[in-house]
């Protein structure tokens, strides 16, 4: 680190790092400066100009804090520290003028525009600006842009920060929008009208500081104040990106990122944000009876009797759905067992060897990827497995990363090194590895683990990681998936085992798994997908928003989601359920209420108890065996479909489709 300096910032002396910027340097200091172009997780633009100080022994005139380093300042009267005035006469005065020009073709309709109540203008307007302005001009127009279904724009508001095209080209990694013209014919643009082919592409929609960039499927339908905040964690992939959900009523209103810097930043996926319109479609709101063939209504009295007495004296096999919390996964182990059946989470069958931690979630950290001199990728497409980590990736490539892909050539949004398709390429890359001093990181997708030899494969990213001297995380592709493998959730042998001579099935929301016909399925599930037609007994179930519970993300981090909403109709909380079976069944679980089952949960696996830590796993070694010859193949085949709640989601389903229609082949002309 480099020698610190001392400056002085409002007549306050500080010691910074010399190669901070002047607004990060004030920020160190507790002062804000307005600013509209600068993000601290973008590049420096500095074209707003809000965020000008007075550098005293400097030029007459303000400098863009964003653009000047510490270390470009020169030192005062006899080596005094330098000295930065926030709020000087002429730093007011440099600030109204700016907000001035700003306002001259900005169009004053706060009442109607959905950036209202949150507008970074808008406030800095009310904290900066004066009351009247010297223009009489006629404001600019500009045309709106079509970049599809996720973002509206109202291109009159913009006021060219660019962090839109800023964010697409370096995190996103696409190249549709830029800025074209100069002076007052600049404007944002799509190249060719095109819309934007990112799964990340909602995030500018948090990044625009004005309202000219703003959620299309929310736009009109509630204001900020008239919503109810609730932080919690994201399940639609193993990330566990922490974000806040935003309900009004019981309903859930949309869905924003927090800031965490070591998982997801302060970035979502589009499926993340966009999904819940998939919360409120075909929702189990009352449990269900096959009778003759049909489904139809049945009191939860009637519902759980049935299912107690389809369980008892029978080969029970439980399944763990993607989406179930540790609490649920938990709940169904203890009961099932306490039946002397078996349970399974890995429903993809994925060999992920139980009661390993350091091989089923690996010893590297999401933020490990950051600084990471080379990554390698097995059986993995993290931009559809998890794209939050697929912008971290690129990154580190930006910052000179070395990628090396082991499984299908796809674009990352990156360049790598295609090394091959099968396990050969695996054997022979372990071959000619070499210790190196530099960190690296090896990920293993769950497409690399789901075919026979998953546990060889494995072994052989351990032995990669062990001889490069690089760390291994193992990305998973369900949000529940790490934390039933703490809890021992797991059949030896796998899926086949534990359902194989099952007369009864309790799956908890494993909508991915084809039940042969022949066994009673007990389905206890929050939405009307694969599952529930399969079923004969339905019991409804409070999705992820709307109860508390447990989640461990594929660094083996477990954070806790609260409830943001109740459930709709007669659906009860997953834990909740299992207890009231447990009690018809005869096999009564020892807990009455969510506080009793956590003591229970954290006395089997003290760990679960350090919420937002990552707990270090005794490193073990997987004994070396043959590898295969099959080709990797990547696990997700359509990103925006990939759980219950996004299948009813018609936002996801036209996201879909346009996604196929892209890559379809072009049909020439007759």
């Amino acid at each position: 680190m480099a020698d610190l300096r001392t400056i002085k910032i409002d007549g306050m002396e500080i010691e910074v790092d010399p190669n901070l910027t002047l607004i990060q340097a004030c920020e160190q200091a507790g002062i804000e400066i307005p600013r509209f172009c600068y993000h601290e997780r973008l590049s420096i633009a500095g074209n707003c100009r809000m965020c000008l100080v007075e550098v005293v022994g400097g030029p007459p005139k303000p400098a863009a804090s964003c653009a000047m380093q510490v270390k470009d300042l020169r030192p005062g009267p006899e080596g005094a520290p330098s000295e930065i005035r926030t709020n000087s006469p002429m730093v007011k005065k440099a600030r109204e003028g700016v907000m001035e020009f700003l306002l001259i073709n900005h169009p004053l309709d706060c009442p109607i525009c959905d950036q209202g109540g949150e507008c970074d203008l808008q406030d800095q307007a009310m904290a900066y600006g004066v009351d009247f302005s010297r223009y009489r001009e006629p404001k600019r127009a500009a045309e709106e842009l079509n970049l599809g279904p996720l973002v509206e724009t109202h291109m009159t508001r913009c006021i060219s920060c660019t962090r839109c095209v800023r964010f697409t080209s370096e995190v996103a990694g696409i190249s549709q929008m830029g800025q074209t013209g100069r002076g007052e014919d600049s404007e944002i643009t799509s190249y060719l009208n095109q819309t934007l082919a990112s799964n990340l592409q909602g995030n500018i929609i948090d990044l625009c500081p004005v309202g000219a960039l703003v959620s299309k499927p929310y736009a009109f339908t509630a204001r900020p104040w008239e919503l109810s905040k609730t932080e919690t964690i994201d399940v639609m992939d193993a990330l566990g990106s922490n974000i806040r959900v935003d309900t009004k009523g019981r309903e859930v209103m949309r869905i924003l990122p927090r800031n965490h810097d070591g998982v997801n930043e302060e970035w979502i996926s589009d499926k993340t944000r966009f999904v819940w319109d998939g919360l409120r479609r075909q929702r189990l709101d009352k449990p269900y009876l096959r009778e003759n063939g049909k489904l139809r209504p049945a009191t939860w009295p009637e519902a759980l009797a049935a299912a107690a007495r389809a369980m008892q004296g029978r080969k029970v096999a439980g399944l763990v759905g993607d989406l179930a919390s540790v609490e649920a996964a938990f709940s169904l182990k203890t009961l099932v067992k306490g039946l002397g059946g078996k349970v399974e989470c890995r429903t993809d069958g994925a060999r992920l060897p139980a009661g390993n931690r350091s091989a089923y979630i690996g010893n590297a950290t999401i933020a490990d990827v950051d600084g990471a001199a080379s990554i390698v990728l097995i059986g993995t497409n993290p931009r559809d497995e998890a794209p939050v980590l697929n912008s971290r990736i690129r990154k580190a490539w930006i910052h000179g990363a070395q990628v090396t892909v082991i499984g299908e050539a796809v674009d990352l949004t990156y360049d790598y090194d295609h090394a091959g398709t099968d396990r050969a390429a695996l054997a022979a890359l372990l071959d000619t590895a070499e210790a190196s001093e530099k960190p690296g990181v090896v990920i293993v997708g769950q497409g690399a683990l789901r075919e026979a030899d998953g546990e060889a494969v494995l072994a052989h990213a351990q032995a990669l990681a062990e001889t490069t001297g690089a760390r291994l995380l193992v990305l998973h592709s369900a949000a529940s998936r790490v934390g039933a493998m703490d809890v021992g959730a797991v059949t030896e042998g796998g899926l086949t085992a534990a359902i194989d001579g099952a007369e009864v099935i309790f799956n908890l929301g494993a909508d991915e798994v084809e039940i042969a016909a022949g066994a009673t399925v007990i389905y206890q599930g929050s939405h009307g997908d694969r599952g529930a037609h399969r079923a004969d007994i339905i019991l409804p179930a409070a999705c992820y928003t709307e109860e508390m519970g447990l989640f461990v993300n594929t660094e083996g981090r477990p954070q806790l989601a609260l409830r943001a909403n109740f459930a709709p109709g007669e659906a009860k909380e997953n834990w909740a359920i299992l207890r009231a079976l447990s009690a018809e069944v005869g096999q009564t679980l020892p807990w009455d209420s969510l506080p009793q089952l956590r003591r229970k949960l954290v006395e089997a696996v003290p760990h679960l108890a350090r919420v937002d830590q990552i707990v270090e796993s005794e490193w073990q070694r997987l004994p070396m065996r043959d590898l295969g010859r099959a080709s990797f193949v990547n696990p997700i085949r359509d990103f925006y479909l990939t759980n219950p709640i996004a299948r009813c989601s018609p936002l996801m389903a036209e996201l879909s489709r346009m996604a196929a229609a892209r890559v379809a082949p072009a049909l020439a002309a007759e």
